[in-house]
């Protein structure tokens, strides 16, 4: 029996229930944290420029007068790249937690999956913000765009307040990556369940556009968003400056050192417990380990 016929639980016009999509991630993520790491990293490259174009969508949609809600099913654009197109996303990554906990894959392998593909999101996403900086888009809407990037990026920096221990932002930030990667795993998992492409996109836009309008932490997002920022206020001309009304001295705070520290560590973190605990194992033992243990 084939691993497709091993985890059919309807027709194939239809959905798969709760327990073949836990039966079918069992295969997915063992392929997933299989591939050879060259061939994950271009993937990984793909996916890291998508989210940065879906986070240059909202943005977009924000500057043109549009709410955080609709700028929020723009950026589910990035996540529906990465599933059709085969990108390799470290967020939805998490889930080869599944594989591991099923004795599929060891525990070097996924770590060394995991490495390989968030060194290929950040090149992705960096890629994308050095289009960005060179095709001057901060100066779109008259500067608009580029306010958006910037106060954007100083607001995901500034979880750790003045006069706060350092732990409580850090749990903070940490606590916004376990909500953001609930709602993005939720999407890849409900996705498997997919028999058409339409179910897989449609499936994706609203847990998406949940946690973007909410303004949860997405690691791979912050790649491409908080780089941006620093190069905006590091790089941006005078005339970006003048157009916009904005001063640079107001996001002197934005440094790769507060990137890192205040946002992406514990950023990462926290979208690890959401989507690989809180989701891919959590769902996998409560639809099969759970249920065969009771008999049914």
């Amino acid at each position: 029996m084939s691993g497709n016929d091993n985890c059919r639980e309807a027709p194939d016009t239809a959905c798969l229930t709760p327990e073949g999509i836990a039966r079918a991630s069992e295969g997915i993520t063992e392929h997933k944290a299989a591939k050879p790491s060259y061939r994950a990293l271009l993937m990984a490259v793909n996916a890291g420029a998508f989210i940065a174009l879906a986070f240059m969508f909202y943005t977009t949609a924000l500057a043109d007068g549009h709410g955080k809600l609709i700028g929020g099913l723009c950026f589910s654009l990035g996540l529906i790249l990465c599933v059709i197109m085969g990108g390799e996303l470290f967020t939805s990554t998490t889930l080869t937690l599944v594989a591991r906990c099923a004795g599929r894959i060891t525990w070097r392998q996924l770590l060394k999956n995991w490495a390989v593909v968030y060194c290929g999101n950040l090149i992705g996403g960096l890629l994308i913000v050095l289009l960005m900086m060179t095709s001057r888009q901060y100066d779109a809407f008259g500067g608009s765009w580029g306010r958006i990037i910037l106060d954007t990026a100083l607001h995901k920096i500034s979880h750790m307040r003045p006069g706060e221990p350092y732990m409580t932002g850090f749990l903070e930030a940490m606590s916004m990556g376990i909500f953001c990667n609930i709602m993005v795993c939720a999407a890849v998992w409900m996705s498997f369940a997919g028999r058409t492409l339409t179910d897989k996109m449609l499936i994706m836009i609203l847990p998406v556009g949940m946690f973007v309008a909410s303004g949860f932490e997405h690691s791979i997002a912050n790649m491409f968003m908080i780089p941006a920022g620093i190069c905006v206020e590091n790089l941006a001309g005078p005339e970006f400056w003048q157009s916009s009304g904005l001063s640079p001295e107001k996001y002197s705070a934005l440094t790769t050192g507060a990137f890192v520290l205040n946002n992406l560590i514990p950023v990462t973190l926290g979208n690890i417990i959401g989507g690989g605990l809180m989701i891919g194992v959590y769902n996998w033992y409560v639809n099969l380990r759970a249920s065969a243990a009771g008999g049914h």
